[in-house]
């Protein structure tokens, strides 16, 4: 038997498009190669996030050089990139269900880098907001087709736990944003930080390319898998059609909501209330964000799959705890009078919020049939991006204008993560009362 075939008796498994002479096996499925591709995607999503929080360490350095106003700043941190992103993530996605997986995650690379790099040539406002633009599409790429990759070479009993590491990298790469972008900021200037941080990248792309393998679609649940091939709309109205589908959904954009808010506000919160420097301040969040979130995700994916042998719905339950155990982390942040202890609270909640994740996403690739994972796993990041990253950050920003007093911020980030954690508790519980009969409805497509 060729390496890559089924073995006599095994059900005939759709084929992907081949793109190497040795395409993986079944006995790669959870071994050594597969945990390979895992670990090289999870640099990937690093350098996804490092490539997306650079702007944010470096926006006062650019405001004083190319005199861009605060709105046109807050424009290129939140919709030039939000929009793009999600909207190029369907149609991406889309083609991910279709063509190889693996070369669309090589060209996203490549394009996100490059258009990185790029953000270090920017004269004006112009110049940065269509390279920003770039940076978004580019990544658009990368997860929905990581996350269906990740679904074939691991079984679905680990799949939260597989998805929870590679979302590993959003702390790790929010976290060394933090701390590379402002020390070649001061070593070397903003517009080294873009170049030193975007071009590696390439290289990444060209290592993705050549060295994981695409692997054979559904090949790690072995059982026959539907060659018909998916529109867009059917797979909205497949995930939306099912109540866990639009539950996880709207439970994940309710959390984000709250997460993106706090993201974004919090080092304000702590410049003007506390008084600390940003310098000071992005030692703090750099470790903070980096050790509370890897914590917080593994933990998350480890403790749902381990649960869920026993008690199906045990996914939906961490994802509860998730948003219920937030609120209160969250509010001693900014309720606490001593800027070391608020920030040490930060820590706790920043595990807390990203519990969620693992067990989300796992539970969204569960509920799709492989020939739409790609697909679904977009229209769920779609959902949760647009009310969250679009939103978040805009409404705390409404409420500080419209209580306008000193101390704003701490009311509006209090109630931002009361009001959208409670929300997501409940669409995250409703979502358990439903998960299992939701799972058996793609054995019918």
């Amino acid at each position: 038997m060729h390496r890559g075939e089924m073995p006599e008796g095994e059900p005939h498994l759709s084929p992907a498009p081949a793109r190497s002479d040795s395409p993986p096996a079944h006995a790669d499925i959870d071994g050594p190669y597969a945990r390979y591709v895992l670990g090289l995607l999870f640099v990937v999503y690093i350098f996804n996030f490092l490539d997306r929080q650079l702007l944010a360490i470096l926006l006062q350095p650019i405001k004083d050089d190319l005199k861009i106003s605060d709105t046109a700043l807050g424009f290129l941190t939140g919709f030039a990139f939000a929009v793009f992103y999600t909207f190029a993530g369907l149609p991406l996605a889309r083609l991910a269900d279709r063509w190889v997986r693996v070369s669309l995650i090589a060209i996203s690379i490549a394009v996100w880098s490059l258009m990185t790099a790029a953000c270090g040539f920017a004269r004006g406002f112009t110049d940065l907001a269509l390279a920003r633009i770039g940076v978004g599409i580019g990544e658009a790429g990368a997860t929905p087709p990581a996350h269906s990759l990740l679904s074939d070479y691991f079984p679905p009993e680990k799949r939260a736990t597989v998805l929870s590491f590679y979302a590993c990298g959003v702390p790790v790469g929010a976290g060394l944003g933090y701390w590379l972008g402002g020390w070649i900021n001061d070593t070397f200037g903003w517009r080294w930080a873009f170049f030193i941080v975007g071009l590696p990248g390439v290289l990444l792309a060209w290592l993705v390319h050549r060295t994981i393998r695409e692997p054979v679609r559904g090949m790690s649940e072995r059982r026959p898998v539907s060659t018909r091939q998916y529109s867009m709309v059917e797979v909205w109205r497949f995930l939306t059609g099912l109540p866990t589908g639009r539950r996880v959904s709207l439970g994940a954009a309710c959390i984000a909501f709250s997460g993106y808010g706090m993201a974004a506000w919090i080092p304000a919160f702590f410049v003007r209330i506390h008084h600390m420097t940003p310098g000071e301040l992005g030692l703090w969040m750099s470790w903070i964000t980096a050790l509370g979130g890897i914590i917080g995700s593994l933990s998350g994916g480890v403790l749902a799959d381990r649960w869920s042998r026993r008690f199906p719905q045990a996914r939906a339950y961490i994802c509860v705890a998730s948003a219920l155990l937030s609120i209160p982390c969250n509010a001693a942040s900014v309720l606490l009078a001593d800027p070391r202890l608020a920030l040490l609270s930060f820590f706790p909640a920043t595990i807390c919020a990203t519990l969620w994740f693992g067990p989300a996403t796992s539970i969204v690739q569960d509920l799709a049939p492989p020939a739409m994972r790609a697909v679904a796993s977009a229209v769920f990041i779609f959902i949760l991006t647009i009310i969250g990253l679009g939103a978040g950050p805009q409404v705390v920003g409404i409420l500080n204008d419209w209580i306008g007093t000193p101390d704003a911020i701490r009311s509006s980030l209090l109630w931002v993560t009361i009001a959208t954690n409670l929300g997501a508790a409940l669409f995250f519980g409703l979502m358990a009362t439903s998960l299992v009969q939701d799972l058996e409805a793609k054995t019918h497509l």
